[in-house]
């Protein structure tokens, strides 16, 4: 299928631009049903479906938090990772002369 482009107007080739898209788009659609409909027949292979397996790969919902490594001793509730930019407390802390050893938990 070999077009020579250089033969084609300027509106012709829009046209076919236009066409090249839209057949992509529908390339893509068919390629990720087709993708679909294997994987759910891998899945059931093995007697899963794909609800089953998306469920286990699906994170818990709640992230697992960092631990507090620094605690303000002036207000013990209020902690930081050490990651991030540093509360405005440490900043005071240290301004005022403490070490961040100091405020190692």
């Amino acid at each position: 299928m070999a077009v020579n482009l250089d033969k084609l107007s300027r509106k012709e080739l829009l046209e076919l631009r236009d066409q090249v898209e839209k057949a992509l788009i529908d390339a893509e659609k068919r390629e990720r049903k087709e993708a679909l409909e294997a994987a759910e027949k891998a899945a059931a292979e093995f007697g899963f479906s794909l609800c089953d397996l998306a469920q286990d790969a699906a994170p818990s919902g709640k992230s697992s938090k960092t631990k507090a490594k620094y605690r303000n001793p002036e207000d013990p509730n209020q902690t930081w990772s050490g990651r991030g930019r540093k509360p405005q407390w440490i900043h005071d802390a240290l301004q005022a002369g403490a070490d961040i050893s100091e405020l190692e938990i």
